[in-house]
C-alpha cells in the first residue's frame, strides 16, 4: 500500500504543502488527532507521533530530531518507543509496514473487517494499530475514553465481532465489577499486552468467560507479532500464542527472541536500516502448545551473589499474592551481593501483609525472593503497561 492509498483510505481532504517537512501529531482528542494525522499523511513530509503529557527531557529529544535530516520515501511515520530503559526513541513505519502488519492480524484471527472500541492513546502504537486495522479493513472504530469506562459509563451500541485492547492492570479493574465483565463478554476479542499478565489474572479471566487474546509486540514490530486465540485462551492455553502469519520468531542466542517480517521498523530516526530481522531483548521460550511465553529481559536480569534472578518471575509470584495492584522488582547495587532483590509498589495506606507474602513466595528459591519492599510515589507506568525501571530504580534508592 502506497502512502496515497493509505491517505485516501484515513479521509485525507486533499495535499497541502506543509510549513515544515516534518508534522506532529500528539492531540488529546482522538478526532482531531485522526483528523490532523490524515492531513499531515497527504502533504508529504515525516511525521512524528507525540505524548501531550510529554515534559522537558521529551521535549528536547523530539526538537533535535525535528531538526534533524528530511524524510526518507520509505520510514516517514515515527512511532515513540520508549523501550525497557525509557529512553525515548522513535521507530521508522509506513504505509507498506502498517499494511502488512494488520494483513497478517486478520489472518491470524479470520477478521474480513475489524471493529474496535479503543481505550488506549492514539500516539502509542496499540492505540494506532487499533485504528489502523479498521480504517485498512473498512470497519468501525470507536475510540473511548478509559476514564469513561473506569466510571461505568460504556459504549452501548457495539458494531458485531467488536474487539478491544487492554493492559493487565486495565483487565484487572473491570473484572471486579459485574456490569464491566458483562460488558467484555460482548466482545469477539479481548486484546491483553503492552506488560505481561499474571497467572491468576488469566485463570480469573478464564473463569469469567472473557474472550481474551494474550499478545506480545513491540512498536517496532507495529504491535502484535503473536496472540493466543480467544478460543485457544479458553480452552486452557497461556502464553503469547503462535506468531501471526506476517511475523516469524526465533529464539537466539540462549532464548533471545528476534522476530522477522515486513511490518519491521526501518530503523531508529534518523538512521535507516534495511534489516528485516530484529532481535528484541527478550527471553522468551516456546511451550509445548508453540505458545510464546516471554521469561523476561535479558537486560533486567539482576545478578545477586552470582546467581541470576528474573524480575518477571517474582513479580508473578508477588502479584498471586493478591496483596498488589501493581508490583515490579528491581535490583539494587549491594556491596556484599553485588545486586539485592527490590519489591517496588505504589505508594498506599496500608502495608502488604508479610504472611501472605511468604506464602506466595514459599516456591521461589531463598536467593530469588525480595530482601525489601519500597512504596514508591509517582508511580512510573505509563497509560500502556511499561514500568520506566531505570526511573524505578533511582526513586527506590532515594527511598
Amino acid at each position: 500500500m502506497e502512502r496515497r492509498e493509505l491517505a485516501a483510505r484515513l479521509g485525507a481532504r486533499g495535499p497541502a504543502a506543509p510549513p515544515n517537512p516534518s508534522r506532529v501529531v500528539e492531540d488529546r482528542d482522538p478526532s482531531q488527532f485522526m483528523d490532523i494525522f490524515a492531513q499531515a499523511l497527504a502533504a508529504g513530509g515525516e511525521i512524528f507521533l507525540a505524548d501531550p503529557s510529554w515534559r522537558a527531557a521529551e521535549r528536547t529529544i523530539l526538537a533535535r530530531h525535528l531538526s534533524g535530516p528530511g524524510a526518507a520515501e520509505l520510514g516517514w511515520l515515527m512511532v515513540p518507543s520508549g523501550g525497557a530503559s525509557g529512553g525515548l526513541k522513535f521507530a521508522r513505519h509506513d504505509s507498506h509496514t502498517i499494511a502488512a502488519a494488520v494483513q497478517g492480524f486478520c489472518r491470524h484471527f479470520g477478521l474480513e473487517r475489524v471493529n474496535s472500541v479503543c481505550v488506549l492513546p492514539l500516539h502509542h502504537v496499540s492505540g494506532f494499530m487499533a485504528w489502523m486495522r479498521s480504517a485498512l479493513t473498512g470497519g468501525t472504530f470507536l475510540p473511548w475514553d478509559w476514564k469513561e469506562v473506569e466510571s461505568g459509563r460504556y459504549p452501548g451500541d457495539l458494531p458485531s465481532d467488536c474487539c478491544i485492547s487492554l493492559v493487565p492492570t486495565q483487565l484487572q479493574r473491570l473484572i471486579r465489577v459485574p456490569e464491566a465483565v458483562d460488558w467484555l463478554r460482548r466482545f469477539r476479542i479481548v486484546f491483553v499486552g503492552g506488560a505481561p499478565a499474571w497467572e491468576g489474572l488469566l485463570d480469573e479471566a478464564a473463569a469469567l468467560r472473557l474472550p481474551l487474546s494474550p499478545g506480545y509486540g513491540a512498536t517496532e514490530s507495529a504491535a502484535m507479532a503473536a496472540a493466543l486465540r480467544p478460543e485457544e485462551f479458553l480452552r486452557g492455553m497461556r502464553g503469547c500464542g503462535s506468531p501471526l502469519p506476517h511475523a516469524r520468531i526465533d529464539l537466539v542466542d540462549g532464548g533471545i527472541v528476534r522476530i522477522s517480517g515486513e511490518s519491521l521498523y526501518r530503523g531508529y530516526h534518523p538512521q535507516y536500516r534495511e534489516d528485516r530481522a530484529w532481535t528484541t531483548g527478550d527471553i522468551g521460550a516456546f511451550d509445548a502448545n508453540g505458545s510464546l511465553v516471554i521469561l523476561g529481559r535479558s537486560d533486567d536480569v539482576i545478578v545477586t551473589g552470582g546467581k541470576k534472578v528474573s524480575p518477571a518471575e517474582v513479580e508473578a509470584a508477588l502479584l498471586a499474592s493478591g496483596e498488589f495492584e501493581d508490583v515490579a522488582v528491581v535490583g539494587l547495587p549491594d556491596a556484599e551481593w553485588g545486586q539485592v532483590v527490590v519489591a517496588c509498589h505504589p505508594a498506599r495506606a496500608r502495608a502488604p501483609r508479610t504472611e501472605r507474602l511468604a506464602s506466595a513466595l514459599s516456591g521461589l528459591a531463598p536467593y530469588k525472593r525480595p530482601k525489601c519492599y519500597r512504596a514508591i510515589s509517582p508511580w512510573p507506568r505509563n497509560a500502556q503497561g511499561k514500568v520506566n525501571r531505570a526511573e524505578l530504580r533511582i526513586l527506590a534508592a532515594d527511598t
